[in-house]
């Protein structure tokens, strides 16, 4: 059965992702990460939709059933979920979210102990688990080898202060106006406090999640509200989320979008002429604009 697309495990909330189905991925993925396991820790993460809550139960179900310890620190930044794992040295993170889609939609993203992404070969092992009734079935717990949740709420401080580190302590945004749109989504408390505190005047849409308005309207898929809201404000720049808080838009003082491709054409040739450009190189996706190519 292939269940692994091009970005984890996605689906119709209660159709494809049913508690099942999901408890069974997480007991696959448990046998698969013990493997390699060093502290018996696995760390789950979500974004702000209602099936979200459902889906983690069924995790968690699954990952205690084959020995699993989890660890849940509730919505996050995808990003957060890639760092968090490696930094509180877990075997494997899982991030809940079916990114910018429609609230209905959810899915699953796993990452191993250094917070990056499996590998096919990885995924192609946890679909063959998957379908292997006898093997997951050898590997339930029982008596004191059950695995336990907790659930932990002070990892968002943890996740600003390592952002805020990485923005150059001679640079300050002081006196700039922001517009931030957190597309009701993961980074709803994140990113409007990162920017408060380096200084910026920060104007917020979109940061009332309610497990259904996420991506409604709002965020990189939908730019022209944060446009709009950009020059009624007269900000300096406005930045648009989607419900992960892994895709970024960016609006201009003039209410102009600038996408991902324009984004990393105007960064590469920054960086080069500040001789900071790498082997002189530049990675994109299949995603980019050939024009994005020819222009580098």
């Amino acid at each position: 059965m292939e269940l692994f697309g091009t970005d984890g495990v996605r689906g119709l909330a209660g159709g494809k992702l049913d508690a099942f189905t999901v408890m069974r991925l997480a007991m696959a993925a448990g046998v698969h990460f013990r493997k390699k396991a060093k502290t018996n820790k696995i760390l789950v993460g979500k974004d702000t939709r209602r099936s979200g809550y459902m889906i983690e139960n069924a995790l968690v179900s699954g990952l205690t059933a084959v020995g699993y310890d989890v660890v849940q620190i509730g919505p996050m930044p995808t990003p957060a979920i890639a760092f968090l794992t490696e930094n509180m040295r877990c075997d494997a993170g899982i991030m809940i979210t079916a990114s910018h889609n429609p609230f209905y939609d959810n899915g699953i993203k796993f990452f191993n102990s250094t917070g990056s992404k499996l590998s096919l070969d990885d995924e192609k092992e946890i679909e063959a688990i998957f379908e292997d009734t006898e093997r997951i079935q050898e590997s339930f717990a029982i008596k004191k080898a059950v695995g336990q949740s907790k659930r932990i709420d002070d990892v968002v401080g943890r996740y600003i202060v390592l952002i805020k580190n990485s923005f150059p302590r001679e640079m300050s945004l002081t006196g700039k106006r922001i517009v931030i749109d957190c597309a009701n989504g993961a980074a709803y408390h994140v990113a409007p406090t990162v920017f408060e505190e380096l200084g910026a005047e920060v104007i917020v849409m979109a940061n009332k999640p309610d497990g259904f308005n996420i991506n409604t309207n709002c965020g990189a898929m939908h730019p022209e509200y944060l446009a709009k809201k950009v020059i009624e404000t007269r900000a300096d720049i406005g930045i648009a989320l989607d419900g992960d808080a892994d895709r970024i838009v960016i609006v201009d003082e003039k209410g102009e979008v600038v996408d991902g491709d324009k984004l990393i054409g105007a960064l590469a040739i920054h960086l080069k002429n500040e001789n900071k450009l790498a082997n002189n190189r530049v990675v994109i996706t299949v995603m980019s604009n050939q024009g994005l190519e020819t222009y580098l």
